[in-house]
């Protein structure tokens, strides 16, 4: 994933840069459906049902939010996760997608 080629914003770049660095280059994938400047909707590549829709958009500056996607639509979780620093939203992704 050459993150500097995705045309979205800034902390979603530093986000998807720090993903990289940890999991490696090709871990993880991109929906290419989602054309949203402000979010991505991340899985590992080959486990598209198993994912992480990340948005900045209504969060405040330099906080993201996320909804976690599962086989079962009924066990999503969405809009629980919103205003986190860098950390907190890499530590969710880690355990949702690496566990």
């Amino acid at each position: 994933m050459n993150v500097w080629a995705i045309d979205k914003d800034v902390p979603l770049k530093l986000l998807l840069l720090e993903l990289v660095h940890r999991y490696g280059e090709n871990t993880l994938a991109l929906n290419n459906q989602v054309q949203h400047f402000q979010a991505v909707d991340l899985c590992r590549i080959n486990e598209p049902a198993i994912s992480a829709y990340i948005y900045t958009f209504g969060q405040n500056a330099g906080r993201y939010g996320v909804d976690l996607k599962y086989p079962i639509p009924a066990h999503n979780i969405v809009g629980e996760n919103e205003d986190l620093t860098l950390d907190q939203i890499i530590e969710i992704i880690s355990t949702h997608l690496f566990s």
